[in-house]
């Protein structure tokens, strides 16, 4: 199937599942963008991510940006906590929505506002944020829309095939919120490997990165050596040589552990190898889904020992990584 459908499919199956400006919050319109404005998108798949409690990473950064803009402030720590959840809740109160905790399109939509040069506070802090994390920007989260900030939104703008106006508007919301993330490598809690051949393929959602970086500090600390990070997609998405999925950003293959802690050096290696270290492949699974509790689908791994402890999934070709799908 080709990726747009899928991407749709996606959106719509999780859809359906029960589940600023340096001014006082009552000054901001309260009047959401209307659907033909968020109709209008460069990136034919883009949409507004869904977040929940459980949710880490550069999107629940920038909510809780927004939250505090609109007076409901919380830490911006990147973590989904019940803090940020009892605070999404009382705004979509607020504003007469569903309030199941839940950010989807019509909370994004009641929470972003306009912002162009001359703006300040904390939503201009979330558009540095997702500029930073998710275009390498390195922009200073301070708050001020200065020249560098506006050089920045026209330059993602002009990446996205949107007006270079330097307006964040809904639609630029929109592509900045949903556009990938690459993994980074720099904090020596995970390194790059690419096993097939896609040199790129280190892109992901902003949820799925901030999971995975979560669980590769914890696993780091425990002394076992870095997290080895093999595909997971590119930018934008798409077909990936190698994989029939990895097309949506939610999935990402990293390397079992080593009894030399050499993963990042020594090569890849099976279950069945004398260099395999259970227990610390062991750790790391746990860890990964100790970060993300509701929001791992499953991993693939044909360890038949950590399949049997519920930890992994039996699927072919899985002998030699292991596959996250996150939610």
């Amino acid at each position: 199937m080709r990726r747009l459908v899928r991407i749709v499919s996606l959106f719509a199956a999780v859809a359906s599942l029960p589940v600023g400006l340096g001014v006082p919050a009552q000054a901001f319109s309260r009047t959401a963008f209307s659907q033909a404005a968020l109709s209008q998108t460069a990136f034919s798949q883009a949409a507004f991510p869904l977040v929940s409690k459980g949710n880490r990473g550069s999107d629940v950064v920038a909510l809780q940006h927004l939250l505090t803009a609109h007076g409901r402030s919380v830490s911006a720590d990147g973590v989904f906590d019940s803090g940020t959840h009892s605070a999404v809740v009382a705004f979509q109160q607020s504003e007469g929505l569903t309030a199941d905790g839940i950010v989807g399109p019509a909370t994004w939509s009641a929470l972003a506002v306009t912002l162009r040069q001359g703006d300040n506070g904390p939503a201009v802090k979330a558009v540095q944020s997702l500029l930073d994390a998710k275009r390498g920007s390195g922009l200073a989260v301070d708050g001020a829309f200065g020249p560098g900030t506006d050089s920045a939104v026209r330059a993602f703008q002009s990446h996205a095939g949107l007006g270079a106006d330097g307006v964040v508007g809904p639609v630029t919301w929109k592509n900045l919120l949903w556009h990938y993330e690459k993994i980074g490598f720099g904090s020596g809690t995970m390194c790059a490997q690419s096993p097939d051949g896609n040199s790129d393929a280190h892109w992901a959602t902003g949820g799925a990165v901030g999971q995975l970086k979560a669980a590769a500090a914890t696993f780091a600390a425990t002394g076992n050596g870095a997290l080895p990070v093999g595909d997971s997609g590119f930018e934008h998405g798409g077909d990936i040589a190698g994989h029939a999925s990895h097309e949506v950003g939610m999935d990402i293959d990293v390397w079992p552990i080593r009894t030399d802690s050499a993963q990042c050096t020594a090569g890849r290696i099976t279950w069945q190898s004398g260099t395999y270290d259970r227990e610390a492949t062991r750790r790391l699974v746990q860890e990964i889904r100790a970060k993300a509790p509701s929001h791992v689908t499953l991993i693939y791994f044909n360890d038949p020992q950590l399949i049997s402890e519920g930890l992994t999934t039996s699927y072919p070709n899985h002998d030699n990584h292991l596959h996250i799908r996150y939610r």
